[in-house]
């Protein structure tokens, strides 16, 4: 099986295009085998390119554990390069098939390559049995959680995948590999949540770092800044328009009204190429 390594910001994935080659039979599977930092080839999960009757390519993405993702903002700008850059679709703008639906990137192209994307994101869901989640609100903002003997003001938005926002002073010294699991699983959350706590410098800039569902700490997470973009306008923390310093790199996002889907735009690096055996 040929596969491609790929990162947006260092949020790792493993793509296998199935446009010249057979979808591999047990994805799922192979997603923890390929993801594996030590025995595979190493990544935060497994991302197939697949054809699409409906846009230019679909996208499956996989966690790390195996469990099936709707949305992944950093992969889809991978996925944008990539039938870019392989020729599968070699224009400026794409349309890519997701579990969200079906999204427009715009590329940045320079010497013939992909430098940058710019992703319709699509409107975020607010209401919470959408997102879903039993906490209260449509949407819920500064909602209480309780977990252990601790409590958080927990914002919950999705992009087509669940995510829970909670600001704290200090990103860093949040226990996030404690907290991350125990607020991913929470039974307020019935299909899990990525979950993020974000720093406020000001109205426009944002520092976060990110426990993902089903692959734990990531260096990078484009639903979730997306995310982070909208609770910042929820709570009147930030603006519509802000830039979001993640450990990978930064991301630029977009929610320019109630209405508006969000914009986000970020990199996509091309790392190396190889096959995976049978």
């Amino acid at each position: 099986m040929r596969f491609t390594k790929m990162h947006g910001l260092g949020n790792d994935y493993v793509y296998v295009s199935t446009f010249d080659q057979p979808v591999p039979a047990d994805p799922a599977r192979l997603a923890v085998a390929v993801s594996d930092r030590h025995f595979g080839i190493g990544g935060d999960g497994l991302i197939l390119i697949m054809p699409s009757e409906r846009a230019d390519a679909r996208m499956r993405m996989f966690n790390a554990d195996g469990s099936e993702g709707e949305m992944c903002g950093n992969g889809v700008r991978c996925v944008a390069r990539y039938l870019h850059d392989h020729d599968l679709a070699r224009k400026d703008r794409v349309t890519i098939e997701t579990g969200r639906g079906i999204l427009t990137l715009d590329l940045d192209v320079v010497a013939g390559k992909v430098r940058g994307v710019r992703v319709d994101m699509g409107a975020p869901i607010l209401k919470s049995r959408e997102i879903p989640t039993t906490l209260p609100g449509d949407p819920p903002v500064n909602a209480p959680l309780r977990v252990g003997d601790r409590e958080f003001a927990v914002t919950a938005v999705s992009m087509g995948n669940p995510h829970a926002v909670i600001y704290v002073d200090d990103v860093a010294e949040f226990p996030l590999e404690e907290l991350g699991p125990a607020i991913e699983n929470h039974p307020a959350f019935p299909r899990r949540v990525n979950v993020h706590v974000v720093e406020v410098y000001d109205p426009g800039e944002v520092r976060m770092r990110t426990w993902e569902r089903g692959s734990g700490i990531t260096l990078a997470c484009g639903t979730g800044a997306c995310a982070v973009c909208v609770a910042g306008v929820l709570t009147g923390r930030s603006g519509r328009k802000i830039q979001a310093h993640l450990p990978g790199g930064d991301l630029e996002l977009e929610w320019r009204d109630d209405d508006a889907p969000v914009f986000m735009t970020g990199p996509a690096t091309e790392v190396f190429s190889g096959e995976w055996p049978d």
